[in-house]
């Protein structure tokens, strides 16, 4: 309190009350999995698919991340976490030789291209003539489209201007290795030009069980994703196409899956986003689910079956698991409708067909399994036709009702920081219950939580009863929340009765 020693007037500021909770984002997906290039073991956040490109490179031959993203992003997601393993990949790269000058049938240079992959067939390399022209002196001109590197008077002899050692020196696009025994002056290349070939796509490296897992203390993997705290959505699109490639078998594949469930409980604030093996028919995914996976958490959920989308590497249409897809239908949803919408009855964008059009009774099979299936209807597209978590408690079967308490979770923590140190008295317990109930209050207007009132919607309760003596001198502030979310329509029944014509239903 200032004191006021003179007259005149003052003016102070005054804290006005209780503070407004803010809604925290919901819809940040974090993909783990084989890429092009990039930074290894580094979630790096993305915004759209050029800077996924840019960063990470393109499609990859035998990775399903690329395609995870790009339908994700195509499907209405907004940023995502990129976690990179398996950097040892192998990608050849595009070579040529520098025939003789004297014998056009010897080769005096093989041209390797720097960067390994299809870039280096870009490459044009040009032997000219030298500006101080002699023996065995020429100019090699390098270009590979807007960029281009010239070395003058270089020569085949050793020491000064050797052409290897220049080029070593200073180029980014080529390096150069001698071959064969011949004496320098056969080594002369023949004026012309060639063009570097046999640059093929990046082969994923062996990546193993652990490396998706990950650690959480050195941040590689998923579990490194723990100090990312904005993240709600994991998928690991790359653990089938090591499965496909006969990397891991299928208990390394539940093991892996298991971990994803582990992390996501233990964090508590996103669901993971499980893909099925290919080729399952109706019957042999129920199978799998109840049998082989037997997964049971409310942070958890699974798709199926597999989505074929165009694949621009291959120049076809190829199957891909559906899960970055859903990540982007969750996305798109939570935008256009709220977190509290079940993300379903939505089209799959980017879908051509599905890899087993799924019929009724084989989807009555699946539905209660927890097993979301995605079905083609006539005239309708391909929809997400399921929206259930992979939990066996029927509070928590319902993928919205988990993902808005994870947001009004998250929103409360985030909001309610300044309390911590306030004294804990009567009047902080009340400033802290309308700060809660006006963030409720406004869930409640969005249509997320069941009652015709707030007070049949949610209550706050925080006062001497859930406060005692105890609690205070421990330090404790304890508030008790309780809400009534709204549960989905998964069926819509309508009963219809005949009636004698004539007979008006209001009498």
């Amino acid at each position: 309190m200032p004191n006021y020693l003179s007259p005149g007037v003052y003016v102070e500021e005054v804290e006005a009350g209780s503070r407004p909770i803010e809604g925290v984002g919901t819809a940040t997906a974090a993909f783990v999995g084989l890429a092009e290039k990039g930074p290894v073991n580094a979630p790096t956040l993305v915004t759209n698919w050029s800077q996924f490109a840019q960063t990470f490179g393109g499609f990859l031959e035998g990775s399903y991340l690329a395609h995870s993203v790009y339908g994700y992003f195509l499907n209405g997601g907004g940023s995502a976490f990129i976690v990179r393993i398996g950097a040892n990949g192998h990608a050849p790269a595009a070579q040529a030789e520098l025939a003789s000058a004297k014998d056009k049938s010897l080769a005096g240079y093989r041209v390797l291209a720097l960067e390994g992959g299809q870039p280096g067939n870009d490459i044009q390399v040009e032997v000219a003539e030298a500006s101080q022209p002699a023996e065995d002196t020429f100019k090699l001109v390098i270009t590979r489209g807007k960029d281009r590197e010239e070395y003058d008077n270089v020569t085949t002899r050793k020491g000064k201007n050797n052409v290897v050692t220049a080029v070593k020196a200073a180029s980014k696009l080529i390096q150069l290795e001698e071959i064969g025994t011949a004496g320098a002056l056969e080594k002369v290349p023949a004026p012309g030009k060639v063009t570097l070939q046999g640059g093929g796509a990046t082969m994923p490296a062996r990546v193993t069980p652990d490396e998706y897992v990950g650690n959480s203390a050195d941040r590689t993997g998923f579990a490194g994703l723990e100090a990312v705290d904005t993240v709600t959505m994991l998928c690991v699109p790359d653990l089938m196409a090591a499965y496909q490639r006969g990397m891991i078998d299928s208990e390394q594949v539940k093991a892996v899956q298991l971990a994803m469930i582990a992390h996501c409980e233990l964090m508590g604030d996103r669901v993971a986003i499980l893909d099925a093996p290919p080729g399952l028919n109706a019957q042999q995914i129920r199978e799998w689910r109840v049998d082989k996976a037997g997964y049971d958490s409310k942070y958890a959920t699974l798709y199926w079956p597999w989505v074929k989308v165009f694949d621009p590497l291959a120049g076809q249409a190829n199957f891909v698991p559906p899960g970055g897809h859903m990540a982007g239908i969750w996305a798109r949803s939570d935008d256009t409708r709220g977190v509290h919408k079940a993300p379903a009855n939505e089209v799959v964008r980017g879908a051509i067909s599905l890899e087993l059009q799924v019929t009724k009774s084989e989807h009555d099979l699946l539905n209660p399994q927890g097993i979301n299936v995605i079905r083609a209807f006539p005239g309708r597209g391909i929809r997400v036709w399921g929206a259930r978590t992979l939990s066996s408690d029927p509070a928590w079967r319902y993928i919205n009702v988990r993902r808005l308490f994870n947001y009004i979770e998250g929103s409360i923590l985030l909001g309610t920081q300044w309390v911590v140190f306030e004294p804990n008295d009567m009047a902080l317990w009340e400033r802290v219950k309308r700060t809660i109930s006006a963030f409720l209050v406004r869930v409640w207007r969005d249509g997320a939580l069941f009652g015709a009132t707030p007070g049949e919607a949610f209550y706050v309760k925080c006062d001497g009863e859930n406060n005692t003596s105890e609690s205070i001198d421990a330090g404790q502030l304890i508030v008790e929340i309780g809400i009534a979310p709204v549960k989905p329509a998964e069926f819509v029944v309508f009963k219809i009765a005949q009636f004698s014509g004539g007979t008006s239903l209001s009498e």
